[in-house]
């Protein structure tokens, strides 16, 4: 699910990954990786992996956290990936058939409701795979019991729109000419944690003890490493939730919106590294 989140101000089912949105994930693989990879080492970095842990990852999406996690286990360890698109359950079983990652398996259920198999695991990760569920309390309190007592659970989760100007800032282009509902806080969406108190009272609900969540920031290559502007456009309109935003407009309204955005990534187009903006997220660790 996505470990990359639409810019959509509605809110996000999980009926929604199970789709269409993860249809689109598996279709533009290696420029949503690409994207959000400085995300995805900062999270593996802080959650410090070790041989021989069992570890459950949640909303895996493409699976670049789960097989480097699959990696950091061995010997000993393993991954359970759960994810709701059958899709992306099925090109990850692929890749880690491909890498050879005998550790790593993946099945297509709701993590917010389902019975985890052959727990319990010692920790637990999302990268951004835990900002979807309809009742969150709920939804980690049943997570919880997939793990052990004391058990680690790690998330990243994107922090404040204002904060993430890779997202915001496309979005405010198309507000210019789109009419669009404001956004609900704690809808299921991209940001529904963004504010830590929130987050925080959600994990208590849920059973969850020493609850740390520390800021990260930095900057992302919006399309994938190297990318140029083009390239970044495309992503963004084929990708995200821009193109579906725009997509009932008039051709002069797309064209105008999308012609703003090219101004903005060649802005922030930086060669040989890419379109590089800003990102901030929160590092969320807690035990069961």
């Amino acid at each position: 699910m996505a470990e990359v989140s639409d810019t959509a101000p509605e809110g996000i089912s999980m009926e929604d990954w199970a789709g269409a949105m993860g249809e689109r994930w598996l279709a533009n693989l290696q420029a949503f990786e690409g994207t959000i990879a400085p995300v995805g080492e900062a999270l593996l970095a802080h959650a410090a992996y070790r041989p021989g842990e069992r570890v459950l990852d949640i909303g895996f999406g493409g699976g670049a956290s789960s097989l480097a996690i699959a990696r950091l286990v061995a010997p000993g360890g393993e991954v359970l990936g759960i994810d709701i698109s059958p899709d992306l359950v099925a090109a990850t079983t692929r890749r880690a058939a491909a890498a050879g990652l005998a550790n790593a398996r993946f099945i297509c259920a709701d993590a917010a409701t389902t019975d985890v198999p052959e727990g319990p695991y010692d920790r637990l990760c999302s990268r951004f795979g835990s900002m979807f569920f309809a009742d969150p309390a709920a939804a980690f309190a049943n997570l919880r019991r997939g793990l052990k007592p004391g058990g680690r659970i790690d998330l990243a989760v994107w922090a404040p729109p204002t904060d993430n100007p890779w997202m915001s800032a496309v979005m405010a282009l198309v507000r210019q000419y789109v009419d669009l509902p404001a956004p609900v806080p704690g809808t299921p969406g991209p940001f529904a944690f963004d504010n830590p108190d929130y987050l925080r009272s959600i994990l208590t609900t849920a059973g969850f003890d020493g609850i740390e969540i520390e800021p990260c920031s930095g900057e992302l290559p919006v399309g994938g490493p190297g990318s140029t502007p083009d390239v970044a456009l495309a992503f963004a309109v084929n990708a995200l939730s821009t193109g579906r935003l725009l997509q009932d407009q008039p051709d002069s309204i797309r064209q105008t919106v999308e012609a703003d955005m090219m101004a903005l990534y060649a802005r922030h187009h930086r060669v040989g590294e890419g379109v590089m903006m800003r990102f901030a997220v929160w590092l969320v660790s807690a035990t069961a």
